[in-house]
């Protein structure tokens, strides 16, 4: 770039200006000459600048707050300050608007007040394991496929082509049929364990399958007794549907209708269990209002095994959380009835 020295005006006329630089490297002058559109002294009235009606005392601290910070110095404390300076402080006593919400037209309570439990329970220590018949009555698991949110349905979907594309459509379907074969495992070696009381057989402990599985969940079966029901149909005499329990037995001196799930990854919440809260709420309300038991349930518990033999996460569900997801799942049972 060229750095002038000086800047000599020679001439100015109208709409011309004749300017002569001075170079430093350049021992000779020359004139250099150029158009520009200038406003003349007899043009029209000048106009008005807006922002000088502007009370610029009422407004300056807003102008600092603007030019004095870059954009990567911009704090949520900082835009707080500018969102009150437009916008004046936020209105407190404006009511928040509460999503509706709904209630069970056919509402059931999740205990049966009309059960009759025997003073004393029948003297066999073996668990109560009904085999599952087949009928037209739907299952838990079929309501709750059929009444998936569009959400749910979305991303199990993506997730599903994304498999798809990675181990072709014939490499998927191996997958889930290895996963279906590893849960039937898992349920059949922890019910083994129950029936004996004993750990798992060598085979079963040796099994590549569902080691994992079982180490995992190692320490909650410490705290896990009085075994009732195992691998069980359950039906709801009133709302009729059925489906079949895991388990249910006390956890930390709980009666509980216990889930045992699956899975490579982690979910150390309740919320990453999707559905499964629903299901055994279902599950509890079954037995409460099924006659096969003689015993009602108020507790549930969720337990999460990871194949890589991480702890498991278990989910423990008291009476009120229960009842929460109870009322839920009538209304995913009134929604299947309808549209059946």
């Amino acid at each position: 770039l060229v750095r002038m020295k000086f800047l000599q005006l020679l001439s100015r006329k109208p709409g011309k200006l004749e300017m002569l630089f001075q170079i430093p490297f350049c021992q000779k002058q020359f004139p250099y000459m150029c158009l520009a559109t200038s406003t003349c002294l007899y043009s029209k009235k000048k106009k008005l600048n807006g922002y000088e009606q502007v009370d610029q005392e009422k407004y300056k601290n807003l102008v600092y707050s603007v030019t004095s910070y870059k954009t990567s110095a911009q704090t949520p404390e900082t835009i707080f300050e500018e969102d009150n300076l437009l916008y004046g402080p936020p209105d407190k006593h404006r009511p928040l608007v509460k999503a509706e919400t709904k209630t069970p037209k056919n509402w059931v309570p999740l205990i049966n007040p009309n059960k009759r439990i025997p003073l004393l329970n029948s003297d066999s220590n073996l668990p109560v394991k009904i085999s599952l018949q087949k009928t037209k009555i739907p299952s838990v698991t079929r309501i709750l496929q059929q009444t998936i949110s569009p959400q749910q349905a979305f991303y199990l979907e993506r997730w599903k082509q994304k498999m798809i594309l990675e181990l072709g459509k014939d490499g998927f379907a191996e997958y889930t049929k290895n996963l279906f074969l590893q849960g039937e495992l898992f349920h059949a070696a922890l019910e083994s364990i129950f029936l004996s009381e004993e750990t798992a057989t060598k085979e079963q402990r040796e099994d590549v399958a569902i080691s994992g599985y079982l180490s995992s969940v190692q320490h909650v079966l410490k705290d896990i007794s009085e075994v009732k029901a195992l691998e069980s149909a359950v039906q709801h005499e009133t709302l009729q549907y059925l489906g079949l329990v895991d388990c249910v037995a006390k956890y930390r001196g709980q009666l509980c209708v216990i889930d045992w799930k699956t899975s490579e990854k982690p979910k150390p919440f309740l919320r990453n269990t999707f559905d499964n809260p629903l299901q055994v709420a279902a599950y509890i309300g079954a037995i409460n209002h099924d006659a096969n038991y003689d015993f009602q349930v108020s507790c549930g518990l969720i337990v999460v095994a990871y194949k890589n033999g991480s702890p498991a996460h278990p989910h423990f569900m008291d009476p009120d959380l229960c009842s929460q997801y109870w009322n839920k799942w009538l209304l995913r049972l009134e929604e299947y009835m309808d549209r059946n």
